[in-house]
This record gives structure tokens, sequence and C-alpha cells, in this order.
């Protein structure tokens, strides 16, 4: 039997993290002992999990700092809503989330790749202000539109509603401006929820330990070193960049089957949201999955759990985010970490031995 290298561990240590998570919920649910409220983060916590792996394939491991990926949640989010929508009544419902998901990741890949085409010509702060400005523009053209469709097709606006001449008696509206879209099928939940953060975990795990993945973070380390060594630098990145724009997208999906309303505000997909991703992901720690995920659990949760502490609240979670940042980053909490963790995985060996 093969052995199993210090990577792979680390891996499934991450996966069943996840797994424990979500059977101690379910098991909390069934008892009764969570409440209504907690009940209903559970799915966002989950779904912004999966937006910070996927920036973090971006920021982390190729090296290239994004704004813009609220806009590709946007995207995925408003894609496989419309098709949910104007399917509702035609397909049964596991088909059409399965199909709307496919649209709704399909979607944000290929306007990742094409935003990625001209984008990736940056780097640094020149980039992280272009993909900023993308999503700015995603929010703002999603809040102008108007859709609806009758049977002669689709009708598009960027008016006013009255301005999309649908069929006063089988015409439907889908999105109605700045209201956004009503009616999209609350089809995903937790257990969904949790099994799109695995697949996207594997899916990232697997680059990163394979070819393409070193490949990647050789460019983050020495753009000139790679190419010199025949790296294809373009290549690699718009791999990268649209793998973790369709991460984004899947997340999308799951935010917009999990309201009843779906519009595109700026608490959910504009500068702030993005603020918000990039934030989980440095404080889990760049290039680190696993702290990515659990930074987003509990920095999501945490305002929520503090709201009966109206005063306190916010010096609260700003106390955590400061001790966040220093077990992760202080050189001796590095140092701390490693001895304690090195000390107790060989008494762990020792008493395995025995």
């Amino acid at each position: 039997m093969k052995k199993l290298t210090k990577q792979q561990k680390s891996n499934l240590i991450t996966l069943a993290m996840v797994v424990c998570f979500y059977l101690i919920c379910e098991i909390f649910i069934r008892t009764g002992l969570m409440s209504s409220h907690l009940k209903g983060l559970l799915v966002p916590l989950t779904y912004y999990a999966i937006a910070a792996v996927g920036l973090n394939l971006c920021v982390g491991i190729l090296g290239e700092l994004s704004l813009g990926h609220a806009g590709f949640m946007c995207i995925g989010a408003f894609s496989s809503s419309i098709f949910s929508v104007m399917t509702r009544d035609a397909l049964p419902t596991v088909p059409r989330f399965i199909l709307a998901f496919i649209i709704g990741v399909a979607m944000t890949a290929l306007l990742g790749f094409l935003i990625g085409i001209p984008v990736l010509r940056l780097n640094g702060d020149y980039l992280a202000i272009v993909t900023l400005a993308f999503g700015e523009i995603i929010k703002n053209i999603l809040n102008a539109v108007y859709m609806g469709v009758d049977d002669k097709g689709l009708h598009l606006s960027l008016k006013d509603a009255a301005s999309m001449g649908l069929d006063a008696s089988t015409g439907k509206k889908i999105i109605n401006g700045a209201m956004g879209i009503t009616g999209t099928p609350s089809d995903s939940n937790f257990t969904i929820a949790i099994i799109i953060l695995l697949v996207s975990l594997i899916i990232v795990q697997n680059l990163v330990q394979s070819r393409d993945g070193r490949a990647i973070m050789s460019i983050r380390d020495n753009r000139i070193a790679a190419e010199s060594t025949g790296i294809n630098v373009t290549k690699y990145k718009m791999l990268a960049f649209t793998i973790s724009a369709a991460i984004a997208g899947a997340a999308g999906v799951l935010f917009s089957h999990n309201i009843s309303t779906l519009t595109a505000q700026g608490i959910y997909f504009g500068y702030n949201a993005s603020i918000m991703l990039l934030v989980y992901v440095v404080l889990g720690g760049i290039g680190n999955i696993r702290g990515s995920v659990i930074a987003a659990m509990i920095l999501y949760v945490l305002p929520e759990l503090l709201r009966g502490m109206d005063k306190y609240r916010m010096l609260i979670y700003s106390i955590v985010l400061i001790v966040m940042m220093l077990f992760n980053w202080s050189p001796k909490a590095i140092e701390f970490r490693q001895n304690h963790l090195s000390k107790f995985s060989k008494r762990f060996r020792k008493e395995a031995a025995r």
C-alpha cells in the first residue's frame, strides 16, 4: 500500500473536518439543540467558505490579487436563477437544480476566461483595481436590466419594464431592474452546500498537487524564472483564474437558490463583499485552503452570534480579527504551532505503536 504524503494527509484532514462539522450540525438540528436562527446561517456560511476557497486559489496559489470575486458570484447567481425561474413549472426539482448549477458555473467560467484575457496582463495593484471595476460593472448592469419572456421569446430593456413590450396575457417578468429576480426556487440546502464545498476542496487540492499546480505556484514565486524554464505563463494563469471564478460562481448558485428575492445589491455583490472574501483568505492564511474555510465559517457566524451584545459586538469582532491575524502570521505564533504540532504527532505515533 502506497504511503500517503504529508500534503495528502493534510488534505484528508481538511475534508474530514468539513464532514465532522456537517455531522455535528446535523446532530444538533435533529435533536433540537440548534436554534432556527443558526439553521438559517448554515447555507450562507458554507457558500462563503466555497467563495473563499476559490479566491485563495487566485490570491494564494496563483499570487494575483483579485477584488472581483463578488462579481463572479453575482454572475453565477443570476444566470442560474434565470434558468430556474424560467423552468420552474417545466422541470422537476433535482434535474432543474443540477442544470441550473451547471449553467451558473459554466457562465461564470466563460466570463472569467474572457475577463482574464485582458486582465491577467496586469499585475499587483493594477490587477486588483481592474477586477474591482469589473465586479462593480457587473452589479450595476444587472441593476439596470429588465428581462421578460412570452410566446414571442426573450425581451430585454435597459429603460423600464414597460419598454420590454411583453404580451399582457402570456408575458412573465424575470429580472425587474433593481428589484431583481423574485420566485427563485429554494432548491439549495445545507447538505448540498457541504457536498459542493467538498467538491471544491478536492478540485483545488488536486490542482495544487498536480503538475499544473506546481507550474502555477512557480509563476507565483518567480514569473521570470518560470517563463525561462518554458512554462506557458499565460496558459496557467488563465487556468487558475478560470477555475477560481467557476468556484465563486458555484457559491453564487447556492446563494441565489437560498433566498426568495435575488438583487444585485452592494451588500451581497459589491466592493464590501469582495473585501470580506479577501479578509477570509488573508486571516485564514494566504495559500492555506483549510484556513480559508475555517476563517470564513468563524467570521461569518461571529457577528450574528454577537447581535445580542449591541454595544460591544464590533469591538469583539475586531479583537477576534487581530488575534487571528497574529496567530496566523506572527513568527513566534507560527513557531509555537509547529513545535506543539510536532510534539503531538510524535506522541500520537507512539500511542498508536503501542
